[in-house]
């Protein structure tokens, strides 16, 4: 019997997915975020961090059921946010701030956004 090839293409067969935990507040508790399937992988995670999409951030976790394997990924995270914020620039919330301190495995000296007075 012959098979016929699938339409579903192979990259999406076998997909490392973040999920991002959030905190939302003593009423609400946690919660994971829903994300859409193409929100779900690594880059478009630290993204979305790194733009206040994810607030109060508490755990990342990453798994891939095609080979079988989850892991806390929470540092991983921290530490390429801490990064990408370094080597763009960007100014950091305190929010973030504390994510990527109470979490990252490396030292980082980021700065606090500040919000601006007057029209300026």
């Amino acid at each position: 019997m012959r098979s016929s090839p699938s339409i579903v293409p192979a990259d999406r067969l076998d997909p490392d997915v973040y999920l991002v935990l959030e905190d939302f507040g003593a009423r609400a508790d946690c919660a994971w975020r829903e994300a859409a399937e193409a929100q779900t992988d690594l880059e478009t995670v630290i993204r979305l961090v790194l733009s206040g999409e994810y607030t109060y951030r508490v755990r990342v976790v990453a798994f891939n059921t095609i080979e079988s394997w989850s892991r806390d990924a929470t540092s991983d995270v921290a530490d390429a946010v801490a990064q990408r914020a370094i080597d763009t620039c960007d100014e950091v919330s305190a929010a973030l701030q504390g994510f990527i301190a109470e979490n990252s495995t490396k030292a980082f000296n980021l700065q606090l956004s500040l919000p601006l007075r007057g029209g300026a």
